[in-house]
């Protein structure tokens, strides 16, 4: 039997408290994450759910190697390809084909690799070659998550770790977007998405952790852990609860837009 992709025994994950003077080193600390244990097998899907401040994001830096933990273990076995924040590895001086000959070889491929794989990253982001000749510091929220998804979807990761930053895209972009990730599924890559739009998650993920002020306090199938998650809430189940969550979400897809403008 193949090991896991991913494996995270007993990881704890503190962030120290911050005063008026900087960084306390003294008191307990804050724990962003706390008992977390998952495996998450090649070319399986692993979704993370929980409000916020549960430590979504925190346990996407760890199994990045962006963080380190506090306590507890975490393997994470082949190349690793986040798309954790949109700015990671671009730089808004270079122009968007520079960008992604650097950001290529930064994601572990070779200059050659990157330079075979270019006009099918370039096809997939869909940006004009006007676009791909300008900084990056012209580009909206939008175009920075096309380029980012195309070169990281392009990068044979054998993990892909994706954060909530998919909600930037337009709906088009995003569907495409999620079939690149079947794809790199059905390849054998194992994918862990955090996101707060239930219905991907619950379609898209084969297994779904619930994060609650930083503990698991479930990890099951995804139908099964949906309905766990909205239950946890102080709302009844049914439409009123559905409006209120998809309004949340709806708002901050909003806001994002209009800063893409």
């Amino acid at each position: 039997m193949n090991d896991p992709a991913i494996e995270v025994d007993g990881l704890w994950e503190a962030y120290r408290a911050r005063g008026t003077r900087g960084w306390r080193r003294r008191g307990e600390p804050r724990w962003a994450l706390s008992g977390v244990d998952l495996c998450v097998s090649a070319g399986e899907s692993l979704g993370v759910i929980g409000g916020n401040g549960s430590g979504k994001t925190t346990l996407l830096q760890v199994l990045a190697g962006v963080l380190q933990p506090s306590k507890g273990t975490v393997t994470v076995r082949g190349r690793v390809s986040s798309l954790v924040d949109l700015s990671a590895g671009f730089h808004r001086d270079l122009t968007g084909h520079e960008n992604v000959l650097i950001g290529g070889v930064l994601l572990g491929l070779s200059r050659a690799e990157v330079r075979e794989r270019y006009e099918e990253i370039v096809d997939f982001s869909g940006l004009s070659a006007d676009a791909l000749d300008s900084p990056l510091l012209g580009y909206s929220a939008g175009m920075g998550l096309r380029l980012g998804f195309a070169l990281v979807a392009h990068s044979d990761p054998s993990v892909l770790l994706v954060d909530e930053v998919l909600a930037v895209g337009d709906d088009a972009f995003q569907q495409k977007c999620l079939e690149r990730v079947d794809h790199l599924k059905g390849r054998g890559c194992a994918v862990v998405i955090v996101s707060h739009d239930l219905e991907v998650v619950r379609r898209r993920c084969s297994r779904v952790l619930v994060l609650e002020q930083g503990h698991p306090i479930h990890i099951g199938a995804a139908e099964e852990s949906v309905a766990f998650y909205l239950k946890r809430g102080e709302i009844p189940a049914g439409p009123e609860r559905d409006r209120r969550l998809y309004e949340v979400y709806g708002r901050a897809k909003a806001i994002q837009r209009r800063k893409g403008q």
